[in-house]
């Protein structure tokens, strides 16, 4: 299975990870299962009394805010689609300052409270326009298909109300918001496997087999594109319909499906920095945070290298935001529990370099 590697820590950093790496035979050939004391951890957890895992941070109000996932025990069967992250509320986290303590402000949503979904509240994001705050999030309806859902506060850390349905026309998971310097809002998503991304690629949901990955394409075709919107000034509609981000390599050629280092898996994110569009993501079973670059929001966008190596864990999961004249990357890892489905977020110190290209992260070192 794709999602039961527990205590597992990648050490293909060391390697520089010279294979692909498609099936979870490559992906054990790549990992060492060691003890949690062999590691020296680049940062500790920033909170230590609940699980949580896929950071979206963002400054509002000259504070840090951070909308992570709230992992939880689960007795739900591990499965290729991700069944055990059965995640079910939402916490919101405040920072006066890197370095600071951490406030949790409590449960900002909760899966009761939202109409339209049946489970699994996975990562969401959040957003500020004039006096009124929006936390996007993924859920699964009734039919057991992923789309997002948005909600609204008078408040940055909360509580939420959701809208009675979810975004019309949306799918799959991992939303993220970017403000562009013009006042526009953009919206980014999608994952494959679990994400469902995959089964999306006719325009209507559509699943050829059993397994999550049985719909991708093959190797030698382009790679699964992320998705785009533009939202309309009520922040909660699309305001045209979802468009492709197209990723290329450093030929100018579309990323292909069978890339697993550069290819696109989940957990779109957007920064932008000395008028750079920088378009970040997962690369899923290999378990990278990898960076592409274009010159406008919707792409396309060409792939520049490696922002965090793996983490220890399945899973690998970031934002990226500036606080006052520093930047800084929020992600997540197992240390607390060595549990793949029960994570902890962390931060630390993002570094662009004069050419604009960003200076590699390895979140751990072997004693």
């Amino acid at each position: 299975m794709k999602y039961n590697l527990v205590l597992t820590v990648f050490v293909a950093n060391f390697l520089l990870m010279a294979c692909n790496s498609g099936s979870q035979e490559d992906d054990q050939q790549e990992s060492d299962s060691i003890e949690t004391d062999t590691i020296s951890y680049l940062n500790q957890p920033l909170v230590e009394d609940l699980y949580s895992a896929d950071p979206s941070a963002h400054v509002f109000n000259g504070k840090i805010y951070i909308y992570p996932s709230h992992d939880v025990e689960s007795d739900t069967k591990e499965d290729d689609s991700g069944a055990q992250y059965d995640m079910k509320d939402y916490h919101v986290y405040s920072m006066s300052n890197p370095g600071s303590s951490v406030t949790d402000h409590g449960v900002a949503l909760d899966i009761e409270d939202v109409n339209w979904a049946k489970r699994q509240m996975w990562a969401p994001d959040a957003a500020q326009k004039d006096d009124k705050y929006f936390l996007y999030f993924p859920a699964k309806d009734e039919d057991d298909i992923f789309r997002l859902g948005v909600a609204v506060s008078e408040n940055p850390e909360g509580p939420f109300k959701a809208e009675p349905e979810p975004i019309s026309g949306s799918f799959s998971m991992d939303p993220a918001v970017f403000e562009d310097t013009d006042g526009k809002y953009y919206i980014y998503w999608g994952g494959i496997w679990g994400g469902q991304l995959q089964k999306w690629r006719t325009g209507e949901y559509l699943s050829t087999g059993d397994s999550p990955y049985d719909d991708e394409p093959l190797d030698e075709e382009p790679a699964i594109s992320p998705q785009v919107a533009i939202l309309k000034d009520n922040m909660l509609e699309f305001g045209e319909s979802p468009r492709n981000i197209l990723i290329l390599d450093e030929s100018g050629e579309p990323i292909k499906a069978g890339d697993h280092d550069k290819r696109f898996f989940e957990a779109s994110w957007v920064h932008k920095y000395n008028g750079t569009y920088y378009f970040s993501y997962s690369t899923g079973d290999t378990h990278k945070i990898v960076y592409a670059t274009g010159d406008n929001p919707y792409g396309p966008f060409t792939y520049r290298g490696v922002i965090l190596h793996p983490v220890q864990g399945w899973t690998n999961h970031h934002s990226i935001v500036k606080f006052e004249e520093e930047w800084y990357l929020f992600y997540h890892d197992t240390q607390m529990s060595g549990k793949n489905y029960l994570r902890n977020i962390k931060m630390t110190k993002l570094v662009h370099n004069p050419d604009g290209s960003i200076q590699e992260i390895k979140p751990y070192t072997l004693k």
